[in-house]
């Protein structure tokens, strides 16, 4: 059986609109080289401006 890895031990990225660092999960797993957002929320706010 394969040793558990440390949550300090996974990758990390940056959001592309929020900047906020998140780490990998399982799910992330077949397409971790294209995951860009950390949420849903960030991911449909991805074409919005922040400013009013």
């Amino acid at each position: 059986m394969a040793r558990m890895r440390k949550k300090a031990d996974l990758p990390v990225k940056t959001c592309a609109v929020c900047g906020r660092p998140f780490t990998w999960r399982k799910s992330w797993a077949k397409v971790w080289d294209e995951v860009r957002y950390c949420s849903d929320k960030c991911r449909a706010a991805r074409g919005k401006s922040s400013t009013a």
